[in-house]
């Protein structure tokens, strides 16, 4: 495979009263950008997260490997395990990474997707509900579609569910989450994969198909993109 050109940004996504890091990369000739939703327990370190990434920039999309929580509450977190749970927080965090980067020069002309992993499926699917005019795909791996509970008919955007063969009671909530959306919804079951796809080839199928559902639905169009309550100066 080529090699591609990237240039990489430290960003910090301000929230409220608080900021969380991210990891921002755009490849050479990039055409739109995909934001990470890491699990629970988890963080933008995420070694899953960050091969799926890369594979993404090598087909021209950037990535946004994001901290759903600061360090504190991961901390905090950690000893209650509340905060992972709290899909309209990580929902509400997503969003306001999005608006952020469609308001950054470098990142303002890219339609904008969400790759979510587990819980971060959830809340991928919840943000994707509140901001329809910004978001424009959705990739679930082995996701929680059912904590997104009622947003699920609200979702207007393309949504791929990607689960493992193996994860039986993943399976099914995906497949009932997908009867409760209204939009063009695909499920993409990897025979024997389990829910952290730790089986071999099984990430690389995630990463293919994820890079062409977004290469599907990430394109740029001549139209101007309206943001609604941003001032896109």
């Amino acid at each position: 495979m080529a090699t591609v050109v990237e240039h990489a940004f430290p960003v910090q996504i301000p929230v409220n009263h608080i900021h969380l890091d991210g990891d921002l990369i755009i490849p050479e000739h990039a055409h739109g950008l995909v934001i990470f939703a890491h699990g629970s327990g988890s963080s933008r370190h995420s070694s899953r997260n960050r091969y799926v990434a890369a594979e993404l920039r090598q087909m021209g999309l950037a990535t946004m490997l994001m901290d759903l929580l600061t360090r504190r509450e991961e901390q905090l977190d950690a000893r209650t395990g509340h905060l992972r749970f709290d899909i309209d927080l990580l929902a509400e965090r997503l969003v306001a990474a999005a608006e952020y980067l469609a308001l950054d020069p470098r990142t303002m002309n890219f339609p904008i997707g969400l790759f979510g992993a587990s819980t971060g499926g959830g809340a991928a699917l919840v943000a994707a509900a509140r901001r329809p005019q910004l978001l424009h795909a959705v990739v679930s791996r082995g996701g929680r579609p059912d904590l997104a509970e009622e947003a699920l008919p609200k979702v207007h955007c393309p949504v791929l569910l990607i689960v493992g063969g193996d994860d039986e009671q993943v399976i099914e909530l995906n497949r009932s989450a997908m009867l409760q959306m209204q939009t063009h919804v695909e499920v993409a079951i990897i025979p024997g994969a389990t829910h952290l796809f730790e089986e071999t080839g099984a990430l690389e199928q995630v990463a293919h198909l994820a890079t062409d559902f977004f290469n599907r639905y990430l394109q740029k169009h001549d139209d101007k993109l309206v943001l609604d309550g941003l001032d896109p100066r």
